[in-house]
């Protein structure tokens, strides 16, 4: 956060506009703690750190990141009523477990953080599709299993695409084909085998989505599974389904969703919440200026807090703005 504050001048001129009559003094003592679930993917991490940014230095609250991944983050709400905030919640990933928390009350679905969403499936460089149209649908690579190195990369364990992937692959036998399941340890090790992959201009096959700085900065074409099935694709998000079926992925919501409880005590915030969307390309814009400028999520918050006034000024509340310009003017 010094980071943060010592940058701050340059938003200085961001906040000068005169705060509004209306603006709501105590609010900021009113706020007290808030959890967010941050996970283990860049533009989550981007997203957490802006809305700590403005919730901190706006509504006053203390503002606590909690290092997850979709399923343990909704395990830990069914299980603990914590973290307050699940942000880049992608629902197809999520499975009945959040579903059922929908249902019986226990967290409220705020917004969608990224407006249209996220795109994901599997993937090879578009080179090999050139080369080698039939690549473009699993048959075809089936047919062909050396085209693409035998090899399918796969989700690190604990993400929810590891989950639909894991049931892709029993569903289609992909193994039997020749290609040999490799899975990540981490989504660091996924993307720079694309990287790797690419810069060469070698094989590729596996899981990836956006947006993402690999999906921006790579030209990769889609894989196409079949037709997307709805009721085959809620069965392939619960992990071991019975009996799998081949769906494609469909289009992605990915939610800001918080408990029932703290939508009751933070009203302001929970409206923060509900208003804090960013175009799905504007995302990638961010998560490649990360990349080219070797940046942490924390100097990309900043940055988009510089350069995007116009975005998030829509997102909070006059209180907010008045306290944010106080600070900055000093």
């Amino acid at each position: 956060m010094r980071k943060l504050l010592l940058i701050s001048s340059a938003l200085t001129a961001i906040f000068a506009m005169p705060a509004a009559a209306s603006a709501q003094d105590g609010d900021a003592q009113k706020c007290g703690e808030i959890s967010i679930a941050q996970m283990n993917w860049a533009a989550a991490e981007v997203t957490t750190n802006i809305a700590k940014f403005l919730l901190e230095q706006g509504y006053g609250c203390k503002v606590s990141l909690v290092k997850s991944d979709t399923i343990p983050a909704i395990t830990s709400v069914a299980e603990n009523g914590e973290p307050d905030v699940v942000t880049n919640l992608w629902l197809n990933s999520a499975g009945d477990a959040y579903k059922k928390l929908e249902k019986n009350g226990t967290m409220v679905r705020l917004a969608s953080v990224l407006d249209p969403g996220g795109v994901e499936g599997w993937w090879i460089p578009t080179y090999l599709a050139k080369e080698h149209p039939e690549l473009t649908t699993i048959e075809g690579v089936m047919k062909h299993p050396d085209w693409v190195g035998n090899r399918f990369n796969n989700c690190p364990d604990g993400w929810g695409c590891r989950v639909v992937s894991d049931n892709l692959v029993r569903a289609l036998d992909l193994e039997s084909s020749g290609i040999k399941v490799f899975n990540h340890g981490s989504g660091e090790t996924l993307a720079s085998s694309m990287g790797s992959a690419v810069t060469d201009e070698k094989p590729w096959f596996g899981y990836y989505w956006g947006p993402t700085v690999p999906m921006g900065k790579y030209d990769m074409t889609r894989v196409k599974l079949g037709d997307y099935n709805e009721e085959a694709f809620a069965n392939l998000q619960n992990a071991d389904a019975p009996d799998p079926k081949v769906s494609d992925f469909p289009a992605a919501p990915i939610l800001t969703s918080a408990t029932k409880d703290f939508t009751k005590t933070h009203p302001a915030e929970t409206e923060f919440f509900r208003k804090m969307t960013f175009k799905t390309s504007a995302m990638s814009s961010l998560l490649a200026w990360q990349d080219e400028n070797k940046a942490s999520a924390e100097e990309v918050a900043v940055h988009f807090i510089t350069e995007n006034p116009d975005v998030w000024s829509g997102w909070i509340n006059d209180s907010a703005k008045e306290n944010l310009s106080k600070l900055l003017s000093q």
